[in-house]
């Protein structure tokens, strides 16, 4: 089983850019489908992007579709969640996860997936 620890949120002025990171320990990195969540102040936990395990295909929410880029680098582990054009309603708590085979295609689901990382913060200010 992977561990996982995000890193790079912080406080950003709308329409800026930032970059998350997502490090995940042990050798199989490469066996899990890897998604974000995220959870906004006063709302449930939602699903923000996917990744293959390969990372040939990905998968977004239509709130986030065309300004985040999912993707992954198995070589470091590590799979990366690019935003661009920040609004305030992207404010919340960012968590990577992992589905180990990711099989199904409930990629969007918080179930499918075993492991959560601890979450970092983003603040987008208006």
């Amino acid at each position: 089983q992977v561990q996982l620890a995000e890193s790079g949120g912080g406080l950003v002025q709308a329409g800026g850019s930032l970059r998350l990171s997502c490090a995940a320990s042990g050798r199989t990195f490469k066996m899990y489908r890897m998604g974000w969540f995220r959870q906004c102040p006063g709302k449930e936990r939602e699903f923000v992007a996917a990744v293959s395990t390969l990372g040939s295909n990905t998968y977004y929410a239509d709130s986030v579709k065309g300004r985040f880029t999912v993707s992954r680098d198995n070589s470091k582990n590590t799979v990366y969640l690019q935003m661009n054009s920040l609004k305030p309603d992207d404010t919340a708590v960012y968590t990577c996860a992992a589905d180990y085979l990711g099989y199904s295609s409930n990629w969007y689901l918080e179930s499918e997936y075993d492991t959560w990382g601890q979450g970092t913060q983003v603040t987008v200010s208006s």
